[in-house]
């Protein structure tokens, strides 16, 4: 049973819709692929599609063997390009999806990289959705917090930690707090996420203690993370961000910390690739350059 055969062929036909827009991409003529896809439903014993002279539909086998088959697909041709470029300098098309919060620590770097290598074709998308990386044909994908498919490579870039900031007017104003149960006398300002839930603040029992969520009225809530470095620098109260956020606040002395000594873990950034595109020579240089150059250059 050559179950190959007809995989490509059935690939195209699924995700067009169309078995002459299919016959198109592949060069060949309609008749072929629609030959080709009738051979591997034979040999699975299953119908894949159906069709009506209007329009092609996936049955529920299909659906199942269309999301493998894109996977094997995927990583055959991973496979077939890490041996084409294995002696190539890093080039070609590399399609990167970052947060838009991770945008100003890391776009910089994505620069600096393809100045490094002239001949890579970056292209940036940004969203705060989970990329699939499959289906959006998506190299890299850089995200913050914790990893939950457990089918992807992970490659840990940097940690993070909670900053508590505020402008040293208003501390002149109001005093600096120097446990954070003394939160409940100042103004805080609080991130409310998407959803609609106003982000609680973390830090650590005692310096190098347990993590703790420290619960504290908010004074003003905002649901755009610069806005709360706005706000606090304007002397409006305190905030807490990760500390990429606040970097160039900190440099212009707009802002400072408190409760340094009490900061808590934020969460990591890991990239996010295929299994197997991690040897790519293109995928291989993003993932090194990202490692190796210091997080220090960063500026919100």
């Amino acid at each position: 049973m050559d179950l190959f055969t007809g995989v490509l062929p059935f690939l195209h036909v699924a995700e067009e819709r169309s078995f002459r827009k299919a016959a198109e991409r592949l060069g060949v003529t309609v008749a072929a692929v629609s030959k080709a896809v009738r051979k591997l439903e034979e040999e699975l014993g299953a119908r894949l599609l159906e069709r009506t002279s209007r329009q092609v539909a996936l049955t529920s086998e299909g659906t199942a063997f269309l999301e493998r088959a894109r996977e094997a697909v995927a990583q055959i041709r991973a496979a077939r390009e890490t041996v084409a470029q294995a002696h190539r300098a890093p080039r070609g098309p590399l399609t990167v999806s970052l947060p838009f919060i991770l945008g100003p620590v890391l776009l910089p770097r994505l620069a600096r990289l393809q100045a490094r290598h002239p001949q890579l074709t970056l292209h940036v998308r940004m969203s705060d959705r989970l990329s699939k990386l499959v289906e959006e044909q998506v190299d890299v994908a850089i995200r913050l917090g914790g990893l939950e498919d457990s089918s992807l490579v992970a490659r840990r870039l940097f940690s993070t930690r909670w900053m508590t900031l505020a402008s040293p007017a208003y501390l002149a104003r109001h005093g600096t707090p120097d446990h954070p149960s003394r939160l409940e006398r100042h103004a805080c300002l609080k991130f409310v996420d998407p959803r609609g839930l106003t982000r609680e603040w973390h830090f650590r029992e005692s310096p190098g203690g347990k993590p703790a969520v420290v619960r504290t009225r908010a004074a003003i809530d905002v649901d755009h993370g610069p806005a709360l470095l706005d706000l606090a620098a304007a002397g409006a109260g305190l905030c807490q961000v990760l500390d990429f956020m606040s970097d160039a606040r900190l440099r212009e002395g707009a802002l400072v910390e408190v409760l340094a000594e009490y900061a808590a873990e934020g969460p990591p950034v890991h990239a996010l690739c295929l299994p197997g595109r991690q040897s790519v020579p293109r995928v291989r240089a993003l993932l090194q350059h990202l490692v190796e150059e210091p997080r220090a250059v960063t500026a919100w």
